[in-house]
């Protein structure tokens, strides 16, 4: 049987596998920022929680996107008495002459330097009266669209970032069933956590608990897989040797003497 372990690779190889791999831990931290930023103040709140992803993925259905992006996410963004008067015109049924009178001059303050369509970002239009009163509509969540796109993105990029990490862990010494399991996990995480976004939209809330738990699982195991690779390139001194054996150079692995 042909095999190769850590203690088979070159100072080279394990310098290609030690940065690639402290690239990958400062982006995963990256990404955790961002979600932080991107979903933590959903319901207002500071800290990341269940309802958070609630509310992004399934929407708050007692009020409009407008009227949860106010409390949520903009809440930094304007003062209580502007977001009191839009939420009442809101409610008095987002009237025109209205909109032009009050919530335009508001929005033009504070919201456009973002919210503008000719600036190209993907975040919501405040710049007329029908974009506005579009998102005075039942919160919904995160549009069809938006979630095509971000799952996809997703199952790519984390799939081959896990493939190209296990294609490392599995150099390392440990029981079989172990490592196969370990590696295995993280695939699994991924469909539940993303399979969880769509469970969360449209048939009950309880999935936002999965999304979470989906989270955290492949998070653990890109930590386990990470600190053991790194621990047995550098500091394992292994418990098995090659032994060449036959013309054709082929090897078995035989425990240390």
């Amino acid at each position: 049987m042909s095999y190769r372990r850590f203690t088979d690779c070159s100072v080279s190889e394990k310098l290609l596998y030690t940065f690639f791999m402290l690239l990958l831990g400062v982006g995963y931290v990256f990404a955790m920022l961002l979600i932080f930023i991107d979903t933590s103040y959903e319901d207002g709140t500071p800290g990341l929680s269940v309802e958070d992803i609630n509310i992004k993925y399934r929407g708050n259905r007692s009020g409009t996107r407008l009227e949860q992006a106010l409390i949520g996410k903009m809440k930094a963004y304007r003062t209580n008495k502007e977001s009191s008067t839009i939420t009442s015109w809101i409610h008095k049924g987002a009237s025109e002459a209205e909109f032009n009178k009050t919530i335009k001059p508001i929005l033009q303050t504070k919201c456009l330097i973002c919210h503008n369509p000719a600036l190209g970002l993907n975040i919501p239009d405040l710049s007329n009266y029908e974009a506005v009163t579009a998102l005075g509509k039942m919160d919904m969540g995160d549009p069809v669209a938006v979630l095509v796109r971000v799952s996809h993105i997703h199952l790519f990029g984390m799939a081959i970032m896990f493939y190209l990490l296990g294609r490392i862990f599995v150099l390392a010494e440990m029981p079989v069933l172990l490592k196969r399991i370990i590696v295995i996990i993280p695939f699994a995480a991924i469909l539940i956590d993303i399979g969880s976004w769509w469970f969360t939209k449209y048939t009950s809330p309880v999935f936002a608990y999965t999304v979470m738990a989906g989270g955290a699982v492949f998070g653990f195991t890109f930590v386990v897989q990470s600190l053991v690779s790194f621990y047995q390139m550098w500091f394992y001194k292994g418990s098995f040797k090659n032994q060449y054996i036959g013309s054709g150079g082929e090897y078995r692995r035989i425990p240390k003497e």
